[in-house]
């Protein structure tokens, strides 16, 4: 009897791909887009191969909420509007945010100067009220601790200023982190070092270098944890791609190669960016070609095979992209409605919890921005408009997470 429900779907996967290949493409292009999906996600549990993910070894650090999001607190020139962002986070039960901390934006002009010249003020001030405020709250911070000032990179020629780039010295970033990790303690609980480094965008338009990241890696670990030992180190999260050139490099190779360049315990947490993109989230497909929100899995694999199946992964990224009806822009994100948005994500929480007792804090892609980036394709991830009113991905986790 167990088996007649796996002999029935796939009695009715065959049939369909009996029918698909009888009508072709004018059959499958007047399905909906949820059903195409399903279809998908139907088929790839009878095809996709099994993945050793360590499920039964327990994973440190564990938190009680995993659900997070991302946010842009520092450029909300209202402080009002940084208390009602905060008040509606919590309100849908949403215990993380991920705040990017620019090193540039601090650490301004020379090495130990938090002086902001423009507006003749302490450089830290802004992300003092932002973590304060966090604090206050009673949400958790992580800090993605990325970019690098003009004084710190004295061998990019004029010209050449390209804010998301390395130092020169990687010690002068280990030695951002230790103040920051000091100043904060207490009150931020984890850092992000970096941000996608496999992308040349991401590395100072050079080549990705697995192993120069990797020691970027270890020394921001071990000046964090020489601030605040309970501090929780991320690492970055690397953009998911199928890409193999001196642009992008396949994270799952840039993985491996941290791995061999001694990675392993320069980091608490592995962290990755969970996009649905073109698909559902039940589908489970590995190599179609494409990336989807499965794509989670292999990287666990990868880390199992390497030892590390006692660390967890977080998603400091994830989601799926609705452009409002009408949009005829550009879509390298995928493209679903906001109704769809709002119910792939509440699954995409449900089916790691379900499914995957490594996996942390997922955080969505994104809470608000101040201003409305309608020309930008990723801005239609958002969760609320500029002006407060929520999308209903935002009413879906509000219901997922219950009252708060």
């Amino acid at each position: 009897m167990t088996r007649r429900p796996l002999i029935l779907a796939l009695v009715a996967v065959l049939t369909l791909a009996g029918l698909l290949a009888v009508f072709r493409q004018p059959l499958w292009d007047r399905l909906d887009l949820e059903t195409k999906h399903r279809i998908v996600a139907a088929y790839s549990r009878l095809t996709a191969r099994r993945v050793d993910t360590a499920d039964t070894v327990a994973v440190s650090p564990q938190v009680p909420n995993r659900i997070g999001a991302n946010v842009f607190l520092d450029q909300e020139v209202s402080i009002d509007d940084r208390h009602r962002s905060l008040t509606m986070l919590r309100a849908a039960g949403i215990g993380w945010i991920r705040q990017q901390i620019p090193w540039k934006d601090i650490e301004r002009d020379a090495k130990g100067d938090y002086w902001d010249r423009k507006w003749n003020k302490d450089a830290w001030a802004n992300y003092d009220n932002v973590v304060d405020l966090a604090h206050e709250y009673g949400i958790e911070v992580i800090a993605r601790v990325d970019t690098s000032p003009e004084w710190s990179r004295p061998s990019r020629e004029p010209g050449q200023e390209w804010h998301q780039a390395p130092p020169d010295r990687f010690e002068d970033y280990g030695d951002f982190l230790y103040t920051l990790a000091s100043r904060y303690k207490g009150k931020i609980r984890a850092y992000q070092i970096w941000n996608e480094p496999n992308l040349a965008i991401e590395w100072g338009q050079q080549p990705p270098d697995p192993a120069e990241y990797t020691r970027l890696l270890r020394i921001a670990y071990a000046r964090i944890k020489e601030a605040d030992p309970d501090a929780i180190v991320l690492s970055a999260a690397m953009a998911p791609t199928i890409e193999e050139s001196d642009r992008a490099l396949n994270e799952l190779l840039f993985l491996q190669q941290m791995y061999d360049d001694g990675a392993r315990g320069a980091f608490d947490v592995l962290a990755v960016q969970a996009y649905g993109l073109r698909s559902g989230p039940d589908d489970l497909r590995l190599t179609s070609g494409d990336v989807n929100f499965s794509r989670t899995l292999v990287v666990r694999e990868l880390m199992v095979k390497n030892g590390d199946a006692a660390r967890p992964i977080w998603a400091t990224e994830m989601g799926w992209n609705a452009p409002p009806a009408g949009y005829d822009g550009p879509a390298p994100y995928g493209s679903v409605s906001e109704p769809l948005q709002a119910k792939y994500t509440v699954r995409a929480f449900e089916r790691a919890r379900q499914e995957w007792p490594w996996m942390g804090v997922m955080a969505v892609w994104f809470f608000k921005l101040p201003e409305p980036w309608e020309g930008q394709p990723w801005y239609f991830f958002r969760m609320v408009s500029p002006d407060f009113r929520p999308y209903p991905v935002y009413d879906a986790i509000k219901a997922y997470a219950g009252p708060r």
